[in-house]
C-alpha cells in the first residue's frame, strides 16, 4: 500500500510539471505572477534643450523693417513711402510681413485677393491664409525649420536636421576620440541634434484647478462628535488600521463602531478639509524638494507626488496618481507654484533623477514660467550637485518614511477615493497638528485657535469647523 501511494504521488508530480510546461507553451510569460514590489530601475538620461523659435520665420530677427527703412533713407536720401492704394481688393490690417515685420501699409496685394502678398520693404512674398505656419518651430541656433520625427501619445518630437547647425557642431567637437569611434558604429546612442517636444496636455499652469467640493453631510453619529475626534486621532495621528481603530474604540471607550463606518467618516471629512489645506495662505521659504513614493490601491501600484518646504516643514503637494509620468509632475509643480505669493526669480526645485521633472520644467517654460530643477542622482555624492543638495533630498525621503509609517499597517487601500481621503487627512495632520522636532516641537503651521484647545480630538473638530467656514467664506 505504501509503495502504491508513493507511485501515485510520483505520477501526480509528473502531471503537474507537464501542465506547467504546456501552459508555458500556450501562454508564454503571461502566467508568471507579477512581482509584489515595483522594480527599481535606473532612470534614463534625458537632456532638455532650450525652447525653439516660434511664430514668424527667424529671418525677422535679422531684418527688422525699421532698420531697412533707415538703410533705404541713407542710400536714397529719401524715405520709402507706404503703398498707394488705387482701388482693387483691400489689404487686411493683419497682413503683416512675416520676414521683416512691416505693417500692412507697406504690403501689396500680389494676386488679386487670393491670399498672396508682397512686402515693399524687404521684397518678400508671403501668404496670411496659413495660420498653421505661426506654430511651426525653428531651431534657435541655426534658424532651420524643425522636422517632426515622432508622434508619441502625449507629445510630438521635433528635431533639427541641419548638419551645419552650431548646436550639433559644438556637441560633436566636445566628444572624445573613443566617443567619436562609438558614434560611427552606433550613432543612435548619442544626442547631437536640437530636440523639441510639443506637449498634448490640456492644462493651464498656475490655475487653481482644485474646485471646492460642496460640504458633505457627515453620517449621523449616535454618540457625541468627540467620538469623531477620537477616531481621527487614533486612525490618522497614530496610523492605526480601520479594524484596530474600531476595536480600540470598543475596548477603551465602549463605543461600538464598525471599520466601514470609520472609513465613511474619513471619506466625509477629507473633502471638507482639502480646500483649507490646499489654499491656506502659507508663509513659505525658498527651499523646496520633491519625490514620489509607492502605495497600493485595489492591489495595483500608485504613486504619491510629495513636494515639501524643507525649512517650514509644510507639505505643498500630495498628488495620488496612477502613473509616474510628466503629467503627474506638472500637476505636482503647479501645486507648489500656486501657493507662492510671488514667483521668485531664482526658484529652484530639488528632485531625484527622474526625467519626468525635466519634461515638466520644459512644459512650464513653454508657457513663460521659468524655474530651475536640480536633480540629485543616486545614493552617493558622485558630483558636486549631489553633494550640495543631498540634505534636501534626504529631507523628502524622511517625509516619505513618516508617511509610510502610517500607511504600512493598512496594507493598501481598497478604492481610489479612500486613498485620496487618507492622504489628505495625513497632510492636514502633518501641516496643522503634528509637532516637528526640527521646529522645536512646534507644528509647522501654528493656528492660535487650535493651540488653545486641550486635546487632539478637540483640535480635529476645530480644524473641520474652520475648514467649513473657509469653504463658506466669500473669498474661497
Amino acid at each position: 500500500m505504501h509503495v502504491l501511494v508513493k507511485h501515485l504521488l510520483y505520477i501526480i508530480e509528473l502531471q503537474r510539471q507537464l501542465i506547467i510546461y504546456l501552459c508555458f507553451l500556450a501562454f508564454g510569460n503571461k502566467l508568471k505572477p507579477k512581482p509584489e514590489k515595483p522594480t527599481d530601475k535606473k532612470y534614463l538620461k534625458l537632456s532638455v534643450d532650450p525652447l525653439p523659435v516660434f511664430g514668424e520665420p527667424p529671418i525677422k530677427q535679422i531684418w527688422q523693417y525699421t532698420v531697412l527703412l533707415e538703410n533705404y533713407h541713407r542710400e536714397h536720401g529719401k524715405e520709402l513711402k507706404p503703398v498707394k492704394r488705387r482701388g482693387g481688393v483691400p489689404v487686411p490690417s493683419d497682413a503683416v510681413c512675416p520676414y521683416c515685420g512691416a505693417p500692412s501699409d507697406y504690403v501689396y496685394d500680389n494676386n488679386g485677393g487670393r491670399g498672396e502678398y508682397w512686402c515693399k520693404i524687404c521684397n518678400s512674398k508671403f501668404a496670411v491664409h496659413k495660420p498653421s505656419k505661426d506654430d511651426e518651430p525653428y531651431c534657435p541656433f541655426c534658424h532651420s525649420k524643425l522636422a517632426l520625427i515622432k508622434k508619441r501619445k502625449t507629445f510630438d518630437i521635433y528635431r533639427c536636421n541641419n548638419t551645419d547647425c552650431s548646436y550639433r557642431k559644438k556637441k560633436l567637437s566636445a566628444m572624445t576620440p573613443e566617443q567619436k569611434a562609438l558614434y560611427k558604429k552606433s550613432p543612435h546612442t548619442f544626442k547631437l541634434r536640437f530636440i523639441y517636444r510639443k506637449f498634448h496636455f490640456d492644462f493651464t499652469p498656475l490655475s487653481r484647478d482644485n474646485n471646492y467640493v460642496p460640504i458633505v453631510d457627515l453620517p449621523n453619529i449616535t454618540a457625541s462628535h468627540h467620538v469623531l475626534g477620537l477616531i481621527l486621532t487614533y486612525h490618522i495621528n497614530y496610523g492605526l488600521p480601520l479594524r484596530k481603530t474600531a476595536a480600540l474604540m470598543y475596548d477603551v471607550h465602549n463605543v461600538k463602531v464598525s471599520h466601514q463606518t470609520i472609513a465613511n467618516y474619513c471619506n466625509a471629512v477629507a473633502p471638507r478639509i482639502k480646500p483649507f489645506v490646499d489654499h491656506f495662505p502659507y508663509e513659505l521659504s525658498d527651499s523646496f524638494c520633491g519625490d514620489e513614493t509607492y502605495i497600493k490601491v485595489k492591489g495595483r501600484w500608485h504613486y504619491i507626488f510629495f513636494f515639501f518646504d524643507a525649512v517650514k516643514k509644510v507639505i505643498l503637494s500630495y498628488r495620488v496618481q496612477r502613473h509616474r509620468d510628466y503629467q503627474s509632475a506638472i500637476l505636482a509643480f503647479n501645486d507648489v507654484l500656486v501657493k507662492l505669493k510671488k514667483l521668485p526669480q531664482k526658484l529652484n526645485l530639488i528632485t531625484d533623477g527622474n526625467p519626468i521633472y525635466l519634461l515638466a520644467q520644459q512644459f512650464f517654460a513653454q508657457h513663460g514660467i521659468n524655474f530651475n530643477v536640480t536633480q540629485v542622482i543616486g545614493l552617493t555624492n558622485e558630483d558636486e550637485v549631489s553633494k550640495e543638495f543631498r540634505p534636501l533630498k534626504q529631507i523628502i525621503e524622511r517625509l516619505n518614511r513618516t508617511f509610510k509609517g502610517n500607511y504600512k499597517p493598512t496594507t493598501g487601500f481598497g478604492s481610489d477615493s479612500g486613498s485620496v481621503s487618507s492622504v489628505t487627512l495625513f497632510v492636514a495632520y502633518f501641516n496643522f497638528l503634528r509637532p516637528h522636532s526640527a521646529l522645536d516641537g512646534n507644528v509647522p503651521i501654528v493656528i492660535p485657535e487650535l493651540e488653545a484647545l486641550p486635546n487632539m480630538p478637540a483640535k480635529w473638530l476645530k480644524l473641520i469647523a474652520m475648514s467649513e467656514d473657509f469653504i463658506k467664506s466669500p473669498t474661497a
